[in-house]
């Protein structure tokens, strides 16, 4: 059964992103079971690849020393089993389409059902193109996440008419990345999806402060941290374990 709507179930969401294998394939595990700890209800695991167009720098770099550290697919997919055996923590796939293209869509999907995923966020895959990914991807029982961003009301409720799982609405145009203030009006962005769906609306990109999480808490029902998290992992190594859990104990706040 799909966990993923376990982590809105009877609250807001809060979503931790972490890279896989950054510092090392057993902190990724850690980590994970860390933050789920301090209160984390869904995982977003990113697949290291060398050219993450979503991502600012502090995620590339993420991807640059996991792949230094030769972090393969299925070694995320390696994680995602040894965080099964603790935890039933839903857990989505962050990658860019090249790396599941290259491992075979059959194949790729077919192993996160037999591991336990259940989503995958692809930036990079086009609502227009995402059909031939999305139809593998049902075969198996694993969800694609539609991304949304701040562009025009039509296409909005295009997206959200077919999404499936979760809507990852993106708080501003660009890439990741800490922001200080978030100026586009996402409550009417989630109002125009409200309209068409009852799916929860998680909203991410600049999010890091525990005041930003609890004004984004009153539009949408989940909030999804990134690159605070991997800031965290890049200052403390393997040693990283209190930080992430205060710090998520914070955004819950």
């Amino acid at each position: 059964m799909n966990r993923i709507k376990n982590a809105f179930q009877d609250q807001k969401a809060f979503i931790a992103f972490l890279t896989a294998g950054d510092p090392t394939q057993e902190k990724t595990v850690e980590y994970i079971l860390e933050m789920e700890k301090a209160g984390a209800s869904l995982i977003e695991i990113g697949i290291p690849f060398s050219d993450p167009v979503a991502e600012g720098p502090v995620i590339q770099a993420a991807n640059i020393r996991s792949l230094k550290n030769k972090m393969t697919t299925h070694q995320v997919f390696d994680i995602v089993i040894n965080v099964r055996q603790y935890s039933q923590i839903p857990i989505c796939l962050m990658t860019y389409l090249n790396p599941v293209f290259h491992y075979q869509y059959d194949k790729f999907f077919q192993k996160c059902q037999e591991v336990g995923v259940d989503g995958i966020i692809i930036p990079d895959c086009p609502y227009e193109e995402c059909q031939e990914v999305k139809k593998v991807a049902k075969v198996y029982g694993i969800t694609v996440i539609s991304m949304i961003a701040p562009t025009s009301q039509d296409r909005i409720k295009m997206i959200a008419k077919e999404a499936e799982g979760f809507i990852y609405l993106v708080s501003s145009m660009g890439v990741t990345g800490v922001r200080q203030d978030i100026h586009t009006d996402v409550s009417k962005i989630v109002h125009d999806i409200k309209t068409v769906t009852d799916i929860p609306v998680a909203i991410g990109f600049g999010i890091h402060s525990p005041d930003q999480a609890q004004e984004m808490r009153k539009y949408a029902d989940g909030v999804i941290v990134g690159s605070a998290i991997v800031k965290i992992i890049a200052q403390y190594g393997e040693h990283a374990h209190n930080a992430l859990y205060e710090y998520v104990r914070s955004m819950l706040i």
